[in-house]
């Protein structure tokens, strides 16, 4: 069952919290953290910041009880009225009991009025237990209460910390029935439904997944059929779209409620709030603008992001051309880490530049047919063993974060490149990519979406 409600912080939230809610004394401790909320129609949860409640300045610190001062609530308050952010009173429960308390039931029952008398709609409490796994609960202001099903951190490593789980943080081993248990369980995002996509969508839906979103605009033609999986000749005959065709192929071995198709351009409003209830994100797509809001729904509603590349460079060789290489690229992108910006994988000026190709419909026509062979107009490319490859390399990355077997840690793994002309594979790890400064990070659904004014929300017409 998909969760309803979940509280996805980043690594270094969850370690800042972590740090300050087990100083080493076996007392408890507590802070507050600050939520905003990604758009879409599933409560998903975000931390923004932490706001600790200093040691010395709690009342009463036991193994087993903290009593703590209004004024750092008020401070809370204060710092999330103005933008209608949620607050969450964490504590630590140092003896590891995974579950809430007579005593923070009570707890609540004070605090919680108190918030919705300040400021939103929704407001919640979450313990911590040694070894960081997380449980957490949100009440309305009628204090009717949910449990938040999951609490996700998503880092070098992914982890997920169920309430109905023991607290323990033990994962699923990859590749078994536990993994594809848990996966029916989370949302995966397919952004463009092709030549790579298709495939990377197919192995989401065998894996698993509970749910997976489709979203492409484009319709099928008979030049690729010979890379778009499931794809008929009677699909492009009746010029069905992508994702309609390959929901209908889900359905046929998964059952109804799995696919959940959206006609509609990564760019459109329509698709980014639907892209916001995803548990992670797969960039299958062929430009740099749809590359761009990937990264940044990934920094926004804190989902880690896949994204997955191949290209073949061609070379003069006398009068004719030849193959230069076989490529492709996949790079892992957590919220809080590098982005792809970061990463060099496109700039604003690029992404400028390939809009205003795309005013020359002739010139933009003969790149698109050329994408996948470069220097080549080819009206139907036959790389779906590079797309296999490809799309293959990006879900086993996926899985190797959320149920880590490497020998090696993740993190030195940020980014896979290889060349199948040169039969070599190069890894980059993390500390390769330089940071900047991520002021998108957990923003949610602050308007404008993505802080894109062409996603901003339409005025209503007037009455």
């Amino acid at each position: 069952m998909i969760p309803e409600h979940t509280l996805t912080l980043t690594a270094a939230l969850h370690a800042e919290a972590q740090t300050h809610l087990f100083p080493g004394d076996g007392l408890e401790a507590a802070g507050l953290v600050l939520c905003s909320r990604a758009p879409g129609n599933r409560h998903r949860l975000l931390g923004r910041q932490f706001i600790p409640v200093p040691h010395a300045a709690c009342v009463k610190r036991t193994a087993d009880e903290i009593v703590w001062p209004g004024e750092y609530l008020e401070a809370a308050i204060d710092a999330a009225e103005q933008q209608g952010l949620a607050i969450i009173a964490m504590h630590s429960h140092p003896g590891g009991l995974f579950a809430f308390s007579r005593a923070d039931d009570e707890s609540d029952a004070r605090v919680m009025p108190s918030l919705f008398q300040a400021c939103g709609a929704a407001h919640g409490s979450a313990v911590m237990v040694p070894g960081g796994a997380t449980r957490a609960r949100i009440y309305s202001p009628k204090m009717v209460v949910h449990d938040i099903n999951l609490v996700s951190v998503a880092h070098h490593d992914i982890r997920y910390f169920w309430a109905d789980g023991d607290g323990r943080g033990r994962r699923p081993l990859a590749f078994t029935a536990a993994m594809t248990a848990e996966l029916g369980r989370l949302t995966a995002v397919v952004i463009g439904v092709s030549g790579t996509g298709s495939i990377v969508a197919e192995q989401l839906a065998r894996l698993g997944f509970g749910r997976v979103i489709l979203i492409d605009f484009d319709k099928i033609e008979r030049k690729n059929l010979n890379r778009i999986l499931n794809a008929r000749l009677i699909d492009a005959e009746r010029e069905r779209l992508k994702v309609d065709m390959f929901a209908e192929a889900i359905v046929s071995y998964r059952g109804p409620g799995v696919a959940v198709p959206v006609a509609a351009s990564v760019t459109t409003r329509e698709a980014v709030e639907i892209s916001a209830t995803g548990d992670v994100l797969f960039s299958c797509v062929d430009t740099l603008e749809a590359r761009q809001i990937a990264d940044l729904m990934g920094a926004c509603f804190l989902a880690p992001l896949v994204d997955v590349g191949v290209v073949i460079p061609t070379r003069k060789s006398g009068d004719s051309v030849a193959i230069g290489d076989v490529c492709g690229r996949i790079d892992y992108v957590h919220p809080g880490g590098s982005t792809l910006l970061d990463r060099g994988v496109y700039s604003a000026g690029r992404v400028r530049a390939e809009y205003l190709r795309r005013t020359a419909p002739d010139q933009h026509r003969e790149e698109v047919q050329a994408g996948y062979i470069k220097g080549l107009v080819e009206e139907a490319p036959a790389v779906i063993t590079l797309n296999m490859r490809a799309a293959a390399a990006a879900v086993n990355e996926y899985i190797a974060r959320a149920f880590p077997f490497r020998l090696d840690a993740n993190e030195n793994y940020a980014r896979t490149e290889f060349s199948l002309a040169a039969c070599e594979e190069e890894y980059s790890a993390e500390s390769k990519f330089e940071r900047g400064v991520n002021p998108l990070l957990a923003r949610g659904d602050l308007e404008p979406l993505l802080g894109l004014p062409v996603l901003k929300r339409p005025r209503k017409a007037a009455a």
